[in-house]
């Protein structure tokens, strides 16, 4: 269960990441976006690319970098939920990346770090 230091950290991060993703030029279209298969932070539009986000947050690097918590399993879920969006919003000739946005939390300070294409889309997962 997470501690609701790690919860208020987590949105913290997330308010961060939407700040530096709009001076970034990224157009968020939906935070927090849910599907039954999985969950998705952030779904942005950066150009004509539509970009599914997903923002890691730690106050320290002790358990490794922000990005390295992301695992396979969880990539595949971020997969899924990216799939039913643009189902459902019948965007499947969009172009489409998943992007990280890793926040390293140091007392105040945001280091901010943006990874484009962090994975690939499996192409086995296309409906």
């Amino acid at each position: 269960k997470m501690s609701t230091r790690s919860i208020e950290l987590g949105k913290s991060g997330e308010e961060e990441a939407l700040k530096f993703l709009k001076q970034k030029g990224y157009k968020i279209l939906k935070r927090n976006y849910k599907s039954k298969l999985g969950e998705v932070d952030i779904i942005a539009k950066d150009k004509n690319c539509i970009c599914f986000i997903e923002v890691k947050t730690r106050a320290s690097l002790e358990k490794g970098l922000p990005q390295e918590a992301i695992t396979k399993n969880k990539q595949h879920q971020i997969t899924k939920a990216a799939l039913s969006y643009l189902k459902e919003n019948n965007l499947w000739d969009s172009p489409a990346r998943f992007d990280v946005v890793s926040i390293l939390k140091d007392d105040s300070q945001y280091k901010i770090e943006l990874i484009q294409n962090a994975f690939e889309l499996e192409a086995h997962y296309r409906y």
